[in-house]
């Protein structure tokens, strides 16, 4: 058996992690901060307690899988609540959607109800083509390590399943060939924010998150989702791993042209065989970061990697509020989503485009999401809301105007842009029929600025790269770098970001590594 580090323990990190350790290797996992998860946060103040990352399971199957590959039932580690109701959907012309899972009779009919006859039938033909889409693409794409091109030459040879997955259609392009209503083209533009893309240029391809979203439902960990990585870390430690916290990696460790192990910050080298990176891979070969720093030392390896990612494009970040509310809201979702009049108006400020040509800036008339989940582990007491709030927002750059924005500048009125933005998010939502400003007893904000302090993601990027581009899959990290011994999990790497695709990411290199 290996010695194995694992550098990271957010959701990927500790899913590799199980399955290594399952397979009897001598493994470690080296998380910078003080608690696992990553992404999947936690912040608590006053009773109240926030998700500051994902706020639901989908495709819990993959879950699932982990949890019984390794031991023991997922259920019997957390408790794993299914939602009635995907996401309450609101439209600029104060049209209200509520999008049932499980049932497309019952999707069709609530679509029906308030977009139209017809509607319904029209967002189902989308989801058969996303059902077509995730059966072509789960196998030999999603669930295998990455092959260039080379992974659609199969389906080049089959001329029907090409077509099915459209690689040169945009999202949009999709949706303006399956559906008429413009509400729902709306809805879908939205799965491309999944992967922080713009719907312009990200491939048809997303489609497939639509059909996997309603055929396997939305979940939600009672107590919130941190207790899946809690839960994730502790089937480490049963099975004989080591989790250490406040253990920052600063070098990997190269000997005889392969990775060696790990160098602490603070001088502490730990030695590996194998060492697998479950952080941000451009902090891996400094794509990005300050002075061009890199946890991989010059040389081939490093420059392969690099020279790849900076074809990529980062993906988006976005802009949290996390509000502690007295009082309740009556008829509130789990999921609540305020969509602007002028959907493209915010890809073109996120990315520095249209009328932002060269600067990409804050939005000005953001999507919101709301995730306000009725569980008493995020309240102090029954009279009382913890609500999430997320809008898309531009990385992180100081410096780099073209590139992003320096969020923790000062804003145009003097005071902290983080704070000012913070209270146009809200008029946003008093605007669109949620208004909390009288409610507020404490909110606490999160910046790309601080999405990248706290989880080492290069401009705050939530995924690492973006979809954007008939290319773009195939520029992510492959999951075995140029360097023997050191690899990449995650969703900055091979298949890409979401707590689905960074558990098949987790089972794709576990594979890799093997029982060497």
């Amino acid at each position: 058996m290996a010695r194995v580090v694992v550098v990271g323990a957010g959701a990927a990190g500790l899913a590799v992690a199980m399955r290594l350790a399952r397979r009897g290797h001598d493994l470690v996992v080296l998380e910078a901060a003080d608690e696992v998860g990553g992404k999947l946060g936690w912040v608590e103040h006053e009773g109240f307690g926030f998700d500051t990352g994902p706020s639901l399971v989908t495709l819990p199957a993959v879950y699932r899988d982990l949890f019984l590959k390794t031991g023991r039932r997922l259920e019997d580690c957390v408790d794993l609540v299914p939602l009635d109701v995907a996401a309450r959907y609101r439209f600029a012309d104060g049209t209200t959607v509520d999008v049932p899972t499980g049932s497309r009779g019952a999707l069709a009919r609530a679509l029906d109800a308030t977009l139209g006859d017809g509607a319904g039938a029209q967002w189902l033909a989308l989801l058969e083509r996303g059902s077509r889409i995730w059966d072509l693409s789960r196998g030999p794409f999603l669930s295998s390590p990455l092959r260039g091109v080379r992974t659609l030459l199969p389906l080049a040879r089959r001329r029907g399943d090409l077509r099915t997955i459209a690689p040169l259609t945009s999202l949009r392009g999709l949706g303006e060939q399956l559906l008429v209503h413009p509400h729902l083209r709306t809805m879908l533009d939205r799965y491309a924010t999944y992967s922080g893309s713009d719907p312009r240029r990200a491939p048809a391809a997303l489609a497939s998150t639509a059909y996997v979203e309603h055929a396997f439902g939305s979940w939600y960990v009672r107590g919130g989702l941190r207790r899946l990585a809690v839960a994730m870390a502790g089937r480490v430690e049963a099975l004989g791993g080591r989790v250490r916290c406040g253990a920052a990696v600063d070098e990997v460790l190269v000997h005889d042209g392969r990775a060696a192990g790990v160098r602490l910050r603070g001088g502490e080298e730990v030695p590996a065989d194998v060492v697998v990176m479950a952080g941000d891979a451009a902090s891996l070969y400094g794509v990005g970061t300050t002075g061009g720093r890199a946890l991989l030392p010059e040389g081939p390896a490093r420059r392969r990697g690099a020279a790849r990612l900076r074809r990529a494009e980062p993906s988006a970040s976005g802009f949290v509020l996390l509000l502690a509310l007295e009082g309740r809201t009556p008829d509130l979702q789990h999921h609540t989503v305020l969509f602007p009049a002028d959907y493209d108006a915010e890809f073109d400020a996120l990315a520095g485009t249209g009328r932002h040509r060269g600067a990409p800036v804050p939005v000005e008339d953001p999507t919101v999401y709301v995730s306000a989940p009725d569980d008493p582990a995020t309240r102090p007491h029954e009279d009382a809301e913890a609500w999430f709030v997320l809008v898309n927002a531009p990385r992180h750059r100081p410096g780099a105007p073209s590139e992003g924005v320096d969020w923790d500048a000062a804003g145009a009125d003097g005071r902290p842009l983080a704070e000012s933005y913070a209270d146009h998010v809200l008029d946003v939502m008093a605007d669109r029929g949620l208004d909390v400003r009288d409610r507020v007893r404490w909110r606490g904000l999160r910046t790309p600025a601080d999405l990248e302090r706290l989880t080492g993601s290069v401009g705050g990027s939530i995924y690492g790269s973006s979809s954007n581009g008939a290319r773009a899959a195939f520029l992510r990290p492959p999951n075995a770098t140029a360097l023997p011994g050191l690899y990449c999990v995650g969703g900055s790497s091979h298949p890409g970001g979401g707590l689905p695709l960074v558990g098949l990411s987790a089972e794709v290199v576990a594979g890799m590594v093997g029982d060497a």
